[in-house]
């Protein structure tokens, strides 16, 4: 499969929120269900157009996402009861003003309990905005269903999937969903390429929130995390794709890090989780990206903030360190482009004019890895399965990801399953076009 040759998709960009914390008392309530419906100025139709989308999986704080079809500030009621009582509102937007945009609603919860079930449901305020003094609610639309999701943390159950390299190909990506539903999971890990070239929010819309598929609402109770692969930023609307896949919690960064929104560092159980963005698989200096990329710049911060929470007690103590990043940091293969070749990554001796693995990431962060203990790095970006053994320098295992089609012999789809079971760390690399375990590895606590 040539991985360049994927259709773009097209439409127009728009905006998102942030996290504003509140008590939903009886009287603010009462005033909600009141709130006048002006059948004049309220037009037809579902505002709502989604389910939820959990993000960001953590210990204190969760990302709730959905998109809206007009003009619309967002809420979520979160309680830790399944009655919903004592239920407290978090609206999109910031503590000076609510968000207000007609295509995403971004919710950040914080303050939770870690390794703690929390219920809660999703509404929003249909808004009439004719200027800075004129503004209205027309009337407010709430989503039945009352869901749930528990946060991350030591006392958290040790089990993750990941999924990869999706493509908006739908029908492999509703196998896939299916096996993940089966697996159940504490949370997902989709480890990039879940995009093309998009240039509209309403095609990342269709991919995060509203997919075609029969689990439509497949992140609503079980919590996704991400690292964005190299298709991830491209396209106008892509630039900016954190307006549908919100950046990580700003406490959960010191203000050094405050662009590393896509790195992750997360507890689970007996697992530390570290998530990484290989960025760009072309370099800074090909012509073809006009000099409007800063994937160098971007990969050395990120060995700087690695440095720092590798050694964080949560994650230094974890008996199992895994790693994610979407392009491999390792391939046996001496004719697959290591991604260093400037200035316009063309060398006869590689068969790609692309990085097939990260020779740079692995220098700036593996050493730091190694040095930790990480036992396994899982990978994607080359759209074929693949286990790399730890060798004679590098104490490392590898999982390389399958690729996005159901008619082909070598790049299907793959959900690969980690668990901690008994004292090791089980992971299982499952075949969605079969269903069958494609590879199964076990690795002993650090």
């Amino acid at each position: 499969m040539d991985r360049r040759k994927f259709i773009k998709d097209s439409a127009a960009l728009a905006a998102a929120g942030v996290v504003a914390p509140g008590v939903l008392g009886a009287e603010e309530k009462k005033m909600q269900a009141q709130r006048p419906q002006d059948g004049k100025e309220a037009p037809a139709g579902k505002l709502i157009t989604s389910a939820p989308m959990l993000q960001n999986y953590a210990a204190t704080s969760i990302g709730i996402a959905f998109s809206v079809s007009d003009m619309a500030n967002g809420y979520a009621d979160v309680s830790e009861a399944a009655d919903m009582s004592g239920a407290r509102r978090v609206t999109c937007g910031g503590y000076r003003v609510t968000d207000l945009n007609d295509k995403v609603m971004l919710i950040r919860v914080t303050g939770l309990k870690p390794a703690t079930q929390y219920f809660y449901r999703i509404g929003a305020d249909r808004i009439r905005y004719k200027g800075g003094y004129d503004m209205k609610i027309l009337g407010s639309e709430e989503d039945p269903r009352t869901y749930s999701f528990r946060t991350a943390g030591p006392g958290a159950e040790a089990r993750f999937c990941v999924i990869n390299d999706t493509h908006a190909k739908y029908d492999a990506f509703a196998r896939t969903l299916d096996k993940v539903a089966e697996l159940s999971p504490s949370c997902v890990v989709w480890n990039g390429d879940a995009t093309n070239v998009e240039e509209t929010i309403e095609d990342q819309v269709r991919i995060f929130l509203a997919p075609p598929v029969p689990r439509s609402d497949y992140a609503s109770q079980t919590p996704y995390l991400f690292c964005p692969g190299n298709h991830d930023s491209r396209g106008m609307a892509n630039r900016h794709i954190e307006r549908v896949l919100m950046f990580r919690q700003p406490e959960e960064r010191s203000p050094r890090d405050w662009d590393l929104g896509r790195n992750f560092a997360v507890r689970m159980g007996d697992i530390a989780m570290i998530g990484l963005d290989t960025a760009e698989d072309k370099l800074d200096t090909n012509p073809i990206f006009a000099g409007l990329f800063n994937s160098g710049a971007y990969r050395e911060a990120q060995a700087v903030w690695l440095a720092d929470v590798l050694k964080r007690k949560e994650i230094a103590k974890a008996p199992f360190l895994v790693a994610f990043c979407h392009i491999p940091l390792y391939d046996p293969d001496p004719t697959r482009n290591p991604g260093d070749v400037a200035p316009a990554d063309k060398d006869p001796k590689y068969t790609t004019d692309f990085a097939m693995w990260q020779r740079t990431c692995a220098k700036l962060w593996t050493p730091l890895l190694q040095k930790a203990g990480c036992q396994l790095i899982i990978t994607a970006h080359q759209h074929a399965y693949r286990f790399d053994a730890p060798d004679g320098t590098r104490k490392w295992a590898q999982m390389v990801g399958g690729g996005p089609n159901l008619d082909n012999a070598t790049s299907f789809p793959t959900v690969i399953d980690g668990r901690v079971e008994g004292r090791r760390l089980v992971v299982r690399a499952w075949n969605v076009k079969t269903g069958a375990v494609l590879d199964e590895r076990s690795f002993a606590a650090r």
